[in-house]
């Protein structure tokens, strides 16, 4: 996969990326433009399909709501790479489809809008402006095929 870098930084929480206000709203397709609001007003008009978020440390901490990573996927977000990850952020992102990757060096060397390539099943992550290439996370092969199938339901109804 590949696509345009979005750097944010340490502890963005799950209000930073879906303000709860937003939750009441009947559908992930109506919340989705308010992804980021407060971090980013216009994120939601400015990203592309297949774009890539690049975070720091504890990426998705706060509350449990699954919302969080529905609005990235929905918004076309192909990937969060971070430094570290909140486990239920994480663990929702693998449920939904929603591929997320720790690397440790990443952040500190690409900047918003470079162009990062990703290879899931290497776990590499090359930055084409530098040619810079880092080692992520191998995801194990069980959440492989959760994510190939699109996210644990549609992997459990193929069972």
């Amino acid at each position: 996969m590949k696509g345009k870098a979005w750097k944010f930084g340490n502890d963005v929480d799950t209000d930073q990326i879906l303000p709860s206000q937003y939750l009441l709203l009947p559908n992930v397709e109506e919340m989705k433009q308010y992804t980021f609001e407060p971090l980013d007003k216009e994120f939601a008009s400015k990203i592309d399909a297949g774009d890539i978020i690049v975070a720091g440390e504890n990426f998705g901490s706060g509350s449990s709501r699954e919302q969080a990573p529905l609005v990235l996927k929905a918004l076309g977000v192909s990937a969060v790479v971070a430094k570290s990850f909140a486990r239920i952020f994480f663990r929702n992102a693998i449920n939904i489809g929603l591929p997320v990757l720790i690397c440790k060096e990443i952040y500190d060397n690409v900047d918003n809008q470079d162009t990062v390539e990703i290879d899931l099943q290497q776990g590499s992550i090359r930055n084409q402006k530098t040619n810079d290439k880092f080692t992520s996370t191998k995801l194990p092969a069980h959440v492989m095929k959760i994510l190939e199938a699109g996210g644990l339901i549609e992997f459990l109804n193929k069972k």
